[in-house]
């Protein structure tokens, strides 16, 4: 489809959106990658993502990391580097905004930069876990990323083992408790932002459809279609997270 199709007038739908967050009980955010590109942070997929420059086999199974730390740290290294110095724009700026003014109960995001929280979010919940804290494979001390940490790979601990971020790498199960806690926001909450997500990754991708199948409305904001689109979503805006959510923002207010 030509980008054109999916020219609409959100104004209308941005006044919908609030509506239906104004009249919830509770509202929850699912996040992807989307949300942090307008922050420089490129998708892992797609042609500037880093599974075009390394082999997601080699770099970023959990077995490949033991194999060979100082070899995946080579991608992890530059990724840090990029995530350590982003800022949060106006979509996670907008989020921490509808959480302060009692609208907005939890973040759900596949996101690793930890951005949210940077943005002044509360309550997020990691279902990857955040690259912004690394973690001993020996002892579990955590120390948070800092380019001098890095600047030798494979970073150490003091007790001398191998420091890892503390995110989860292909291979390995999602946190128990980011699972219970996203699943149980899912199936509670009336109103499901889903902002800026492929809707393609599992489980995350499952969650819209849970939190549809227990009566909540799905709202989907993303430049483009995804599987949600049209299937799941109630409703679509077509546009990046740093103008819409601001926008959001400003017609609850108007509202309130």
């Amino acid at each position: 489809m030509k980008k054109k199709q999916f020219m609409t007038d959100n104004k209308n739908k941005i006044s919908a959106v609030a509506k239906l967050i104004k009249e919830s009980t509770m509202t929850v955010a699912l996040t992807g990658a989307g949300i942090s590109v307008e922050s420089g942070i490129d998708p892992f997929r797609g042609e500037k993502g880093l599974w075009a420059k390394y082999n997601p086999e080699e770099y970023a199974y959990i077995d490949a990391f033991y194999e060979n730390p100082a070899k995946v740290w080579q991608m992890l290294k530059e990724l840090l580097a990029i995530i350590i110095f982003s800022k949060p724009n106006n979509g996670h700026v907008g989020l921490a905004q509808l959480e302060e003014m009692g609208y907005l109960s939890s973040i759900i995001t596949q996101n690793v930069d930890g951005l949210h929280q940077a943005a002044g979010s509360r309550n997020v919940i990691e279902f990857h876990g955040n690259n912004r804290w690394l973690l001993c494979i020996e002892c579990s001390n955590r120390y948070e990323t800092d380019p001098d940490i890095i600047k030798n790979i494979p970073p150490r601990c003091e007790c001398g083992g191998i420091l890892r971020p503390d995110v989860v790498f292909f291979g390995e199960a999602i946190p128990q408790k980011a699972m219970v806690k996203a699943y149980a926001n899912a199936k509670s909450c009336d109103v499901m932002l889903v902002i800026g997500t492929s809707a393609i990754v599992s489980p995350a991708s499952e969650i819209p459809l849970v939190a549809k199948d227990s009566g909540a409305k799905i709202i989907e904001i993303n430049p483009e279609p995804t599987p949600l689109t049209d299937q799941v979503a109630n409703l679509t805006i077509y546009e990046k997270a740093g103008t819409t959510i601001p926008m959001i923002v400003s017609e609850l207010k108007k509202k309130s």
